[in-house]
């Protein structure tokens, strides 16, 4: 039978979805994806799994144990999957290719949501005005409209923001930078709408200069 493992022989298909398996206690733990049976708990949370490994993987969220570490950058990881996924970051490995527009993504998660901007599809819908949005993360900032929840405090003044980027770009009254830049006269600004105002300005003075060359050559 050790012999027939490695020939590939998969006598054992599952019969609601035709996947076909070396042994017979391997198809037992695959139904358990049909049925819906959770019979492994977690004892600290009472998270439920259809394999005990993933009760063990599950396990170090409660422990903190990251024994998976990046070889470039030295983070820890939980999985070993979630570890080579990370690596990606530093090789620039992208996989996963639009077919759409040729956009390469490091997660096949992250094609998935790409594509949904060219679908124009939003799976995720606000349960209390039903507004939809293309991600969960969209949705999760989205519900703090709702419950009034300001959970990004300004260290300098207190004043609380329901997202990140608002609490950032609040940040530089205090600080001054000007991270957005004008690629004509060099001008800083400290929000992007401001440059993309600042941007007209130049727009409005091209074509004032332009219609004042037409205007010279009319008299030549």
């Amino acid at each position: 039978s050790h012999n027939k493992s490695h020939s590939g022989d998969k006598k054992y298909p599952c019969k609601i979805c035709n996947k076909a398996f070396s042994h017979s206690f391997v198809l037992k733990k695959h139904l358990r994806v049909h049925s819906g049976e959770r019979p492994y708990l977690c004892t600290v949370c009472g998270k439920s799994f259809t394999q005990s490994h993933y009760v063990s993987v599950h396990m170090r969220q409660h422990t903190g144990e990251l024994p998976f570490t990046c070889k470039v950058c030295k983070k820890g990881f939980a999985q070993n999957s979630q570890m080579e996924m990370h690596l990606r970051t530093h090789t620039g490995y992208k996989p996963y290719i639009c077919s759409v527009c040729g956009k390469a993504c490091a997660r096949s998660g992250d094609l998935v949501t790409h594509m949904r901007s060219h679908t124009g599809e939003k799976p995720f819908s606000c349960s209390i005005c039903m507004k939809s949005y293309s991600t969960s993360s969209h949705l999760s900032v989205h519900m703090r409209t709702h419950n009034g929840e300001r959970s990004h405090i300004c260290t300098y003044c207190g004043k609380s923001f329901i997202e990140t980027q608002g609490l950032k770009a609040h940040i530089r009254t205090h600080t001054g930078e000007k991270p957005y830049i004008c690629n004509v006269c060099g001008h800083g600004f400290a929000q992007s709408g401001a440059l993309a105002t600042h941007k007209k300005i130049h727009k409005i003075e091209s074509t004032v200069k332009d219609n004042d060359i037409k205007i010279e050559n009319t008299f030549l």
